[in-house]
């Protein structure tokens, strides 16, 4: 009987173990873990790569573990693989800095992982033995500096090798996760939009008002795009001008309470990410599909029948049936995927940032060497001034890199050499300039705010020459409020980095503003039904320098709403709609698809910003003093101004100087780059005999004017050196219009020194000089 019984638990065993061996190997996705802790999913590059992965951002700091249960068949031995890499490999840098480790049943599990291969790969962790079939995994981060790992593979067959990259691994990653070989329905649609940027959520709010069946399709867990609290760029262009005023307004419902800046000031409630989000599900007609991503697109004849998405988290596919679709993804996925002609500028496209900055914590803080970062302990960068660093420059729009890459092949690249700009800058000030001891990297943006990258090409495509000769287009509905602005590589900064710079510098062109972008330029020369709006337009390289900031593309998207109204009101497609149906388009734009409309006659005529009512009569007042008469002459009307650096274009030093105060219109006041002391200076061809000054300063906010510059000096330049003007310093100012007399001085050029204002800005709307004014 005990033969019997040992016969037959041999027997079992040896089934169990073949059942093991045999088994399929378990996959677990990092990005699908249960509790992510400190550790960030980043889809940008499944283009490329395959997949979403978790990244370990810390700035330094190593992130809390991420964790999850494994399903195994069994207990028992299994070979673990690690889908990682060491991402500063491809550099041949020193050291590797994004390591991390795999604990299983709170046990290392194979060595430290991200520490070889510069391409992705299945990195092995050996042979693991497991003593429990639902086993606690963990993802434990060694450094803070970027770690990545894609996914976990555990193989009872201890001789078993995953292929590394390809359509074999995309096709047995879906198996392995027990998901169907076809998409699954994910229903039928009017209208399909790509990409929740300001251009997608507009496109999508416009047509659902207009009684259109909606699908948004959005890769990451918030909208906005770039106006996002996960890149941080705010919000810039026109919007409400005539004579189409109404345009604008679904852009002005999505418009945030608050206007952010550079630097630690720049917080991610400022964005209102659930502010856009709930705008969009209060509207009956849009299913909203954030985390899926564009992965496919289904063309015949030219038509786009349906578009493939992924779920990012779960794998998930669904398939999108549409009639029309919109590619507002900022890089022409769906044109690209469904074969529409394109076009994209490469070398010398503009680049991405990953905005970042630092604060002071009010404590020593350190921060460690980083010898796999870019070596500028000898190198210029903005903020490293020997007599004065500044912290306010750090992490700026100018820190921008890609421009001489292929933004696609190359985009993990471009981020991550933004990343290792951003910690060898950090590196060089903390321990090597020594400087900002109680600072902090406070923040950094991982994913990648682009400027530039396909065009897709409609039935007019947009040129510099018709930005500067005005072309008047009879289907231009769109305007634009910003100029010709084009980034390249700041030769000041890029010697030893020759075709890899990392700080940009912005060229202007001037044109009269606004031009009106033709709804041609706003859906595909080749694929009958597909629309586009947002950085994704047809327009050469240097008319998209014009059109590509944010309230400009969201208006875009209120035309393609309303045109794709049109459309199935008379079974047409977007070509069709100006062929035929223009006038209907016109009413539609005349009326708009706003909830709440400011009348025509209360809004100002604005551009560089927002259209704003205006402030009722009297509401806001000037406050010269008496002796300030009208009658005298101001003498900063005839001189040339600079000034130490401006915010951006649209707030330059031309505004100081025109002769108009306008207090309840901010954007016509010059703003200055955030690094205190900000400098105004006025030259003339001839001197000057001064004794007066008046400054117009602060921002409205309640009906009044509040955050004048606090603190200023006047000087004057003698023989090439500046001295103060006597009786000419200001301090803890509180007026917003602020008048001095002063023994007059006779001078050929002059200039303020502005040294205090409200977060490190000086807000000014003018500023005049007069001659002697008696006592």
């Amino acid at each position: 009987m005990f033969r019997t019984f040992l016969a037959t638990f041999l027997i079992a065993l040896a089934a169990g173990a073949s059942s093991i061996a045999l088994a399929e190997p378990v996959l677990i996705e990092a990005e699908a873990f249960t509790d992510r802790g400190g550790w960030v999913v980043d889809q940008q590059f499944m283009d490329q790569m395959g997949s979403p992965f978790l990244l370990a951002h810390g700035l330094g700091i190593p992130v809390q573990d991420a964790t999850t249960a494994a399903t195994l068949p069994a207990a028992g031995d299994y070979r673990l693989w690690v889908r990682t890499r060491d991402w500063v490999g491809q550099w041949k840098a020193q050291g590797a800095p994004g390591k991390f480790r795999v604990m299983i049943e709170g046990r290392e599990a194979g060595p430290v992982y991200g520490t070889e291969g510069a391409a992705w790969h299945w990195q092995d962790g050996g042979i693991i033995h497991i003593a429990q079939a639902n086993p606690k995994i963990a993802l434990h981060d060694l450094t803070g500096f970027e770690g990545r790992c894609d996914a976990l593979l555990l193989c009872a067959d201890a001789g078993y090798r995953p292929p590394d990259d390809g359509e074999e691994l995309a096709v047995l990653r879906r198996k392995w996760r027990g998901l169907p070989e076809k998409p699954e329905d994910g229903g039928e649609y009017d209208l399909v939009v790509a990409g929740g940027g300001r251009a997608g959520t507009c496109a999508s709010v416009a047509a659902a008002r207009l009684g259109l069946r909606v699908a948004l399709v959005q890769d990451r867990p918030v909208l906005g795009g770039n106006n996002s609290s996960e890149v941080r760029v705010w919000l810039q262009g026109a919007r409400n001008l005539k004579p189409f005023p109404r345009v604008g307004d679904v852009v002005a419902e999505l418009e945030q309470a608050k206007h952010a800046h550079y630097g630690p000031t720049n917080t991610a409630e400022l964005y209102e990410d659930e502010k856009k989000v709930q705008l969009v599900k209060e509207e009956s007609n849009i299913k909203l599909l954030l985390d899926h991503r564009l992965t496919g697109a289904e063309v015949s004849d030219k038509r786009i029948g349906a578009v493939i998405v992924t779920d990012v988290i779960s794998g998930r596919r669904l398939r999108l049936r549409a009639r029309w679709f919109a590619d507002c993804t900022g890089d022409a996925c769906l044109g690209a995927l469904a074969g529409a002609d394109l076009d994209m500028t490469v070398p010398g496209h503009m680049g991405a940032c990953n905005l970042w900055n630092v604060s002071d914590t009010g404590a020593a803080q350190s921060f460690p060497r980083c010898p796999w970062a870019l070596d500028l302990t000898s190198k210029p960068f903005p903020g490293r001034a020997k007599d004065k660093p500044d912290p306010l420059k750090l992490g700026g729009w100018y820190w921008e890199s890609g421009f001489d890459h292929d933004p696609f092949d190359k985009a993990e690249y471009i981020r991550d050499w933004n990343f290792r700009a951003m910690y060898g800058a950090w590196d060089a000030l903390k321990n090597v300039d020594q400087v900002f001891p109680n600072h902090k990297l406070n923040w950094a943006a991982y994913v990648a705010g682009k400027r530039e990258s396909r065009r897709l090409l409609g039935d007019v495509i947009i040129t510099k020459k018709d930005l500067e000769q005005m072309t008047d287009f009879p289907d231009g509905f769109v305007p634009t409020g910003w100029k010709i602005d084009l980034h390249l590589a700041d030769r000041k900064y890029d010697k030893g980095f020759e075709g890899d710079g990392f700080i940009s510098e912005a060229t202007f062109g001037p044109y009269k503003m606004p031009f009106w972008i033709p709804y041609r330029a706003l859906y595909s020369r080749n694929i009958g039904n597909l629309f586009m709006a947002g950085r994704d337009i047809s327009v050469t390289h240097d008319a998209l320098g014009a059109v590509r900031v944010m309230r400009t593309g969201g208006m875009m998207g209120e035309i393609v709403g309303m045109a794709t109204s049109v459309c199935k009101k008379n079974d047409a497609d977007p070509r069709g709609v100006y062929d035929r149906y223009l006038e209907q388009l016109r009413t539609l734009v005349e009326k708009g698809v706003g909830k709440f409309q400011t009348p025509p006659e209360a809004l100002e005529h604005t551009i560089d910003g927002a259209a704003r009512p205006k402030a009722a009569a009297g509401a806001i007042k000037l406050d010269p003093p008496a002796w300030l008469t009208p009658q005298r002459a101001n003498l900063g009307r005839a001189a040339t101004v600079t000034v130490s650096g401006s915010k951006d274009p649209a707030h330059g030093p031309a505004l100081l100087n025109d002769g108009k105060i306008e207090l309840a219109d901010p954007n016509g006041r010059w703003v200055s780059e955030a690094a205190l002391p900000h400098y105004v200076e006025f030259a003339w061809n001839a001197p000057q005999s001064i004794g007066a000054m008046r400054i117009v300063s602060g921002y409205p906010s309640g009906g009044q004017i509040i955050a004048p510059v606090t603190d200023l000096t006047i000087q004057r330049q003698v023989e090439g050196k500046w001295e103060d003007v006597p009786g000419g310093k200001v301090r803890a100012n509180e007026r917003f219009d602020l008048a001095l007399r002063f023994a007059a001085v006779t001078a050929s050029r002059v200039r303020l020194v502005m040294a205090g204002a409200k977060d490190g800005l000086s807000r000014v709307w003018e500023i005049e000089w007069y001659g002697a004014i008696a006592e």
